[in-house]
């Protein structure tokens, strides 16, 4: 392998773009990469990679470069005309980011010179680093060919799901099932919690009966313990479940159980717990605890009051009225 081949970019070293780093160092790449914070910048550095001073010497120092922001916008101003890593026909970009699977599409369709493979990655930041994720790439099959022992370096199982968007799209209807799980998760501790049970024996029950899901392993001792360290923020689920209703309105389906889901999140984010792990949904099905015994005696009080206007009403009357 040349040395140029050795050599890996990341642009976005939050969570998942330090695990990325993580994963292909241990395969034994050079990773060059840049945040706009010079903090995650540091990190890079810490764990043995290689922080550059911009964008364009990301470009200049690696041909293949991973693309793991946050936002659609981000991921066009990065990779998009005109790009600021002076991206050639040498260059192959992965983008790794969630995000609007049409705008992903539009922009690969318009690059001129780079190949452009989509690759989101199902797992947070902890499961990757393990190697658990699990990679969807949209594009052609010779860009991911290509870039193949670096794809099978960040992880072990990788699915082909056909032109640029498709990928995007299966990320959102993994996302919204991951999310869902969290939240069922989050809300039968809750439950158990409120009936006098013991938590953390409760959730041995869970993992070994019928209701049993991967968030359990991942996400059930972080609740119990109230452990909210990130490892895939808050903040980052509003962003994901936004993208999801937006797709969900362009193909005409509804998606209730994602609208509440959605509202818990928002509810975190009033909170203040915007930069929290997103098993903080516990916090909050925790604090309708209170507010659903509130609920109930203001609906007793509302009940005895519509009770006495009732008595107080003339024959076939309506109090209030005339």
């Amino acid at each position: 392998m040349r040395d140029e081949e050795k050599r890996v970019g990341v642009v976005g070293l939050g969570l998942i773009g330090i695990a990325l780093a993580r994963r292909l160092m241990g395969a034994g790449f050079q990773v060059y990469g840049y945040d706009i914070d010079a903090k995650r910048n540091a990190i890079l550095k810490e764990i043995g990679g290689h922080p550059c001073g911009s964008l364009r010497e990301v470009g200049e120092r690696c041909e293949v470069i991973f693309v793991a922001v946050l936002t659609t916008e981000q991921v066009e101003s990065v990779v998009g005309d005109g790009a600021p890593m002076g991206l050639t026909n040498r260059h192959v970009v992965i983008s790794v980011s969630t995000a609007d699977p049409n705008r992903i599409a539009t922009l690969a369709g318009r690059l001129q010179g780079p190949r452009f493979l989509e690759f989101p990655i199902s797992g947070n930041s902890d499961q990757i680093i393990l190697g658990n994720g699990v990679g969807m790439a949209g594009g052609e099959r010779s860009a991911m060919e290509a870039v193949a022992p670096m794809l099978d370096a960040v992880v072990k199982q990788r699915h082909y799901l056909g032109a640029v968007g498709a990928a995007g799209r299966a990320k959102l209807a993994v996302n919204l099932v991951g999310g869902l799980n969290r939240a069922v998760l989050a809300e039968g501790l809750a439950f158990a919690e409120s009936m006098g049970l013991d938590l953390p024996a409760f959730l041995e029950v869970l993992k070994n009966s019928a209701a049993y899901n991967r968030a359990m392993d991942t996400r059930g001792e972080k609740m119990i313990k109230s452990d909210f360290a990130p490892h895939g923020k808050v903040h980052q689920s509003r962003k994901d479940f936004r993208l999801m209703q937006e797709a969900a309105l362009r193909s005409g389906q509804q998606l209730p159980l994602a609208t509440v889901y959605l509202e818990l999140i928002e509810s975190c984010i009033a909170h203040g717990e915007s930069d929290l792990d997103n098993s903080a949904v516990f916090k909050e099905l925790r604090r309708r605890r209170g507010s659903a015994a509130q609920r109930r005696a203001k609906g007793k009080g509302r009940r005895r009051q519509g009770a006495r206007d009732r008595r107080q009403a003339p024959f076939g009357g309506t109090p209030g009225r005339k």
